[in-house]
């Protein structure tokens, strides 16, 4: 091989290695770049471009990845607004729990009257106790005096079998529960309202025990 043909090949091979290689905003070339390029869905920006990110789908569905409108909707849109003046109810039934937050000692006013949806039944106790040693037993305790492992580490935790608390009815248990008192900090996004209330007819069978 002569020393001309060599350079010509080590030309022709550093240009293509060159033109592999990332730069700027380019990322050069990939080998199944829908693994390396997360999709961002944005359900509130419609991208009607079938093609949109189509260098990047591997798929062989004849659109681009980063397409995300509906087709068979008039606006093109995957989430729509509710009727007017319609409230959205749970699985149950049951319409949003609408009650704002208030201070400790306002609480038996607000839910004064209010009673648990959920019917006699020993299964929303078994139910509720299952809930219960998810997300308050950490703090309260298995059998509810204020010494769990949390207490150990921060004082003042409630003591639900304590005088003050025996008097709590389910619904002043739910709307602590939902919006936090004291201590405790709010787990109404963490929580369904279905469970919360199932929570709040253990804890009222765990202060028997």
């Amino acid at each position: 091989m002569t020393r001309m043909k060599l350079k010509n090949i080590l030309l022709v091979a550093t240009v293509a290695v060159l033109a592999a290689c990332a730069g700027g905003d380019n990322p050069g070339r990939e080998y199944a770049p829908n693994m390396y390029h997360s999709v961002a869905y944005e359900p509130l920006s419609q991208i009607t471009d079938e093609q949109a990110g189509a260098w990047v789908n591997s798929l062989d569905n004849g659109r681009g990845e980063y397409f995300n409108s509906n087709k068979y909707n008039p606006h093109r849109m995957n989430m729509r607004e509710p009727a007017p003046h319609t409230v959205k109810r749970n699985a149950n039934g049951w319409l949003p729990y609408r009650s704002k937050n208030v201070p400790k000692d306002s609480i038996d006013i607000l839910v004064k009257g209010m009673t648990s949806p959920l019917a006699d039944d020993p299964k929303y106790v078994a139910e509720g106790k299952a809930m219960y040693e998810v997300y308050c037993k950490h703090c309260h305790g298995a059998k509810g005096t204020g010494d769990g492992k949390v207490a150990d580490k921060y004082a003042g935790v409630a003591n639900l079998k304590g005088d003050s608390y025996l008097a709590m009815s389910e619904p002043h248990i739910f709307h602590v529960i939902t919006y936090g008192a004291g201590l405790m900090g709010a787990h109404g996004s963490q929580v369904s309202p279905e469970d919360r209330w199932k929570i709040a007819r253990y804890v009222k069978e765990l202060q028997k025990q």
